[in-house]
């Protein structure tokens, strides 16, 4: 017969549930939605480079220090430290934007969260096909379904991704759908910022 667990010791999380097992890029995804979410919704889309966080205690230890990064947290704890960049300029085209990003050597990625209205996939079959860009995020705008949802999108130079979406309507840490493939196109607009 197995043993069970003693009901008045505290449990202790497994590697799977504790965020800190997560993967590193994740955990740097979920950080900075964590930090969106603390400045509320209705907010511009915001830029981070992601910076790996061994090398910037070893390359930047004053900059570590004021960040709050000079004590690692372990010994084989890999982990990236996003570093917000300048604000993004208003009115443009966010793609034609990220088009004109070139980012150092000693930056390892870069993530973007962004909001956007999103409508279910049973509205699709509605969505007029003769609108420009303009009618059709009015259209969207005035669609009775239509959801607010904030993304973001973390890549890294050799090509990996991740990902994070949060509704506004369930605007809770454990409602935080996470995966690698929730934005691919967003998420190749990114890697595109890393292309030679």
């Amino acid at each position: 017969m197995p043993n069970l667990p003693d009901p008045n010791e505290p449990v202790q999380p497994s590697p799977a549930a504790d965020p800190m097992a997560a993967d590193p890029l994740t955990r740097a995804v979920l950080e900075i939605d964590e930090y969106a979410a603390g400045l509320g919704w209705d907010q511009p889309a915001r830029l981070f480079a992601l910076v790996d966080t061994a090398r910037l205690r070893e390359q930047e230890p004053g900059l570590a220090a004021q960040l709050g990064l000079d004590r690692p947290a372990g010994p084989t704890a890999a982990s990236y430290t996003p570093i917000e960049q300048d604000e993004l300029p208003a009115g443009g085209a966010l793609d034609e934007f990220l088009g004109t990003i070139a980012w150092p050597e000693a930056v390892a990625g870069c993530a973007l969260t962004v909001e956007r209205l999103m409508l279910p996939p049973s509205a699709e079959a509605s969505v007029p096909r003769d609108l420009d860009d303009k009618r059709l995020a009015e259209w969207v705008a005035e669609h009775p379904d239509r959801q607010e949802v904030r993304m973001t999108v973390a890549v890294l130079r050799d090509g990996s991704r991740e990902s994070a979406l949060r509704l506004r309507e369930k605007d809770s840490p454990t409602e935080v759908l996470t995966g690698p493939d929730l934005v691919p196109g967003l998420a190749e607009a990114l890697l595109a910022t890393f292309a030679d």
